[in-house]
C-alpha cells in the first residue's frame, strides 16, 4: 500500500534533478515564515517566566532592607544616635518587625557579610546552577525539559522560604532558589528565538537535533503547501564526534576553539561588569535619600523603555558599538551618583536611573549579541556562561551595597568603574548585525574565512 503522505517522508532515492540543500534558516522561512501568530504566542508564553525570575532576583530590595526607626526614649536617644549603641527600649521600628528579615531576626547590628548573605546566596546558587545545568539544555534534557525543571524549582523553593526560622535557613533556601532558576532566562531566550525567521530573531531574542527539528517544523507549518515540502533536502550539518557525548562537550568545544574562547571570555568579562550594575543598582536604592518604593517603581519602569528600545532598534543598530556605548554611559552615570550624592542630592536618583537604564539595555544587547556570535551546537551553553558571568558580578553587589551604606563610593563608585572597564574588550569582537545563524563550529569558521576578503 502506498504511503498516504509521501511528500513528508525522507526519500533515500533521488527523483528528478537534485536540489541544492537548504540551510536551517531557509527551511524555517519556508515552513513557518518569519514570525507567525503561533511564534508570537510561544515567545510571549515562554517570556512570562522572566517576570517571576526578576521577582525572585529583586525581592531582596524589600525583604533584606534595613527599616527606618525612631526614638522612644529621647533622654538617651536622638535621630543621630547609633542604633547599635542604644538600649532596646530606647528605640522602635517604624514598621512591623516582619517587614524585613533584618528587623524580624534582629540583625540591624550584624556585619555587612551577614546582612548581604541571603542575596549573595541567591547569586551563588545561580552561578553554580548555571555551571551544572547549562549544558543539559544542549544535551540530555533539552531546552523545554530544563525550562520546566527550573520553573518548578524556583516556585517550590520560594514557597518554602515563608517558613524560614532564621537567616541561615533563609539563605540556604535562597541558594536553592538561585540554583533552580539559573537557566530560566537562557532557556526562555533560546526557546523563543530558535523557531523564528532570521529577520525577527533579534526582536524576540536553532534546533540542534535534526529529527526533532524536522518534526517541529512539520507541526508548525503555516500552510498546506508547506506540508508538501520534502524535508530530506534540509542541510543540518553534524559535527564529526562520538555519539556518546557527555554533557560538558559543548563547553569543551568553546574552550578548544581559539576564536570561540576569545569571544566567550570577552563577553563574560563584559557580563561581569554589567551584572554588577544591573543587580547592584536596585539593591543600593536604600542608600539613596529617596523613598524606597518610589525609587524601585522608577527603576522598574526604566526597564520598559530599555526593552522597547532594544526591540525597535535591534535591526538598525550595530550590536558591538551599541553594547560598548551603553556600558560606558552606565559607568559614567554610576560614578556621578557618588558625586551628586555629595554635591546635588536631588539629582542622585536621576543619575541612578540613567545608569540602570543603560545597564538594562546592555544586558539585553549582551544576550542577543552572544546568541548571534555562536553556532547552534553551543549557543545555549555560550549564553548560559555569559549569564553566569552576569550573575557572578551580581554576587558581589549585596556585599558592596551593605558596605556602602555610609560611603556610596564603595557601592556606586565600584559599580561604575567595573562596568566601564569591563566593556572595553568588546572592541576586538566582530559585528553580527545582518548576519546569519550557523549550525556547527565548522560552518562558523568558514563564515569567518569568507568574511576576511570582504573586510579587506
Amino acid at each position: 500500500m502506498s504511503d498516504s503522505t509521501p511528500l513528508l517522508s525522507h526519500s533515500d532515492k533521488p527523483s528528478g534533478p537534485k536540489l541544492p540543500p537548504w540551510s536551517l534558516d531557509d527551511t524555517i522561512e519556508r515552513c513557518i515564515g518569519g514570525f507567525a501568530w503561533f511564534q508570537i504566542f510561544q515567545a510571549i508564553l515562554v517570556s512570562l517566566a522572566w517576570v517571576f525570575d526578576a521577582q525572585q532576583t529583586f525581592i531582596s530590595i524589600f525583604t533584606d532592607a534595613v527599616p527606618s526607626w525612631h526614638c522612644t526614649d529621647e533622654s538617651v536617644c536622638n535621630s543621630f544616635s547609633n542604633i547599635c549603641q542604644l538600649p532596646k527600649d530606647a528605640w522602635s521600628w517604624d514598621w512591623p518587625a516582619y517587614t524585613s528579615i533584618i528587623s524580624e531576626w534582629g540583625h540591624e547590628c550584624s556585619t555587612s557579610f551577614i546582612i548581604g548573605l541571603p542575596a549573595s546566596s541567591s547569586f551563588m546558587g545561580c552561578l553554580l546552577g548555571g555551571l551544572v545545568l547549562a549544558t543539559l539544555a544542549d544535551s540530555t534534557l533539552g531546552r523545554k525539559n530544563m525550562f520546566l525543571f527550573s520553573c518548578l524549582t524556583m516556585s517550590s523553593s520560594s514557597i518554602l522560604t515563608l517558613f524560614s526560622p532564621n537567616i541561615w535557613i533563609y539563605s540556604v533556601l535562597r541558594f536553592i532558589n538561585g540554583f533552580g532558576r539559573a537557566t530560566v532566562t537562557t532557556c526562555a531566550l533560546v526557546l523563543s528565538t530558535e523557531l523564528v525567521g532570521k529577520r525577527w530573531r533579534g526582536q524576540v531574542g536553532v534546533i540542534g537535533r535534526k529529527e526533532e527539528a524536522i518534526t517541529t517544523l512539520k507541526s508548525m507549518a503555516q500552510t498546506a503547501s508547506a506540508l508538501t515540502m520534502s524535508f530530506s533536502n534540509v542541510l543540518i550539518e553534524q559535527e564529526s564526534v562520538n555519539d556518546n557525548v557527555d554533557i560538558y562537550y559543548s563547553i569543551r568545544i568553546l574552550v578548544k576553539k581559539r576564536w570561540a574562547a576569545q569571544r566567550l571570555a570577552t563577553l563574560m568579562f563584559t557580563g561581569f561588569g554589567i551584572g554588577m550594575v544591573y543587580y547592584g543598582m536596585p539593591l543600593g536604592l536604600g542608600n539613596i535619600s529617596v523613598n524606597l518604593y518610589l525609587s524601585v517603581t522608577l527603576n522598574a519602569l526604566s526597564e520598559l523603555p530599555a526593552s522597547l528600545i532594544t526591540f525597535l532598534l535591534i535591526g538598525k543598530i550595530n550590536r558591538k558599538e551599541s553594547l560598548l556605548g551603553f556600558t560606558i554611559l552606565s559607568g559614567v552615570c554610576s560614578v556621578m551618583c557618588v558625586v551628586m550624592g555629595r554635591v546635588w542630592p536631588s539629582f542622585q536618583i536621576a543619575m541612578e536611573l540613567i545608569s540602570f537604564f543603560s545597564a538594562c539595555t546592555a544586558f539585553n544587547m549582551a544576550l542577543i549579541y552572544t546568541l548571534e556570535l555562536f553556532p547552534t551546537c553551543v549557543r545555549n551553553s555560550a549564553i548560559s556562561m555569559v549569564r553566569q558571568a552576569l550573575v557572578f558580578g551580581g554576587m558581589f553587589s549585596p556585599l558592596l551595597v551593605a558596605a556602602g551604606r555610609e560611603n556610596n563610593l564603595i557601592s556606586f563608585g565600584v559599580f561604575g568603574m567595573a562596568i566601564g572597564i569591563c566593556g572595553l574588550p568588546l572592541i576586538g569582537l566582530p559585528e553580527t548585525r545582518g548576519g546569519t545563524f550557523c549550525d556547527t563550529m565548522d560552518e562558523e569558521e568558514h563564515k569567518q574565512k569568507d568574511a576576511i576578503p570582504t573586510l579587506a
